[in-house]
């Protein structure tokens, strides 16, 4: 993010948002069926490839989603800007829905676009140690074991959209990768000065040990 630029907190404003909808869904699930993205009406609903983001089908599923959103994406907006930061978001969420399609009847959530996160974050800040799966390592080494979590679970049928989560994470490393110029930061390694140097020891030994 640029200097100057002032934070929005677009993440966890998204967080609220999509935390408000879960409740309304609760209460009126069946307003809510025209948002859902299915397979079959996908031509015919093109907008479910945005509002299937955030919908979800379980608190656990909302909870997990939500809390990556708020860390990785707040993270990651602080370092490119929101404006930037909404281009992932979207970019990954709708690539998700699209590639999901092909493989489900319907899919709703906000992994895809929290695995674009993470995969973006990842290039732009390899190194930065989190907590994954209880386990703290860095930031691109927990994406690889998620990658692969995910790889092995598409043999296993479950409700959880593993292709969709790939897909999202792939397009997300490339936008890092394409960033990575822009908003890596190098870490230089700082030269130790020895304050008691050959050429120091010298110079006080002319100094003060005279005859």
């Amino acid at each position: 993010m640029k200097q100057g630029d002032r934070f929005h907190w677009t993440a966890l404003k998204f967080v609220v948002l999509i935390s408000l909808v879960f409740l309304f869904q609760l209460f009126f699930p069946q307003n809510l069926e025209g948002f859902v993205l299915n397979a079959s009406e996908l031509i015919h609903k093109p907008w479910t490839l945005l509002t299937y983001i955030f919908l979800h089908g379980s608190f656990s599923h909302l909870y997990s989603n939500m809390l990556a959103l708020a860390l990785f994406g707040s993270i990651l907006e602080k370092i490119v800007g929101y404006k930037n930061f909404l281009k992932v978001f979207f970019s990954t969420g709708v690539f998700s829905g699209v590639f999901s399609s092909f493989f489900y009847t319907s899919v709703i959530g906000a992994s895809g676009a929290v695995f674009g996160v993470m995969g973006t974050l990842a290039m732009l800040r390899p190194k930065m140690v989190v907590w994954a799966l209880g386990v703290p390592m860095y930031m691109v080494i927990a994406i690889a074991v998620y990658g692969v979590l995910d790889l092995a679970g598409m043999f296993y049928p479950s409700n959880i959209a593993h292709v969709g989560h790939l897909s999202a994470l792939v397009l997300g490393i490339l936008i890092g990768l394409l960033w990575r110029k822009r908003y890596y930061i190098v870490e230089v390694k700082k030269e130790k000065i020895s304050v008691l140097s050959e050429d120091w020891l010298r110079r006080w030994e002319e100094k003060y040990m005279r005859n």
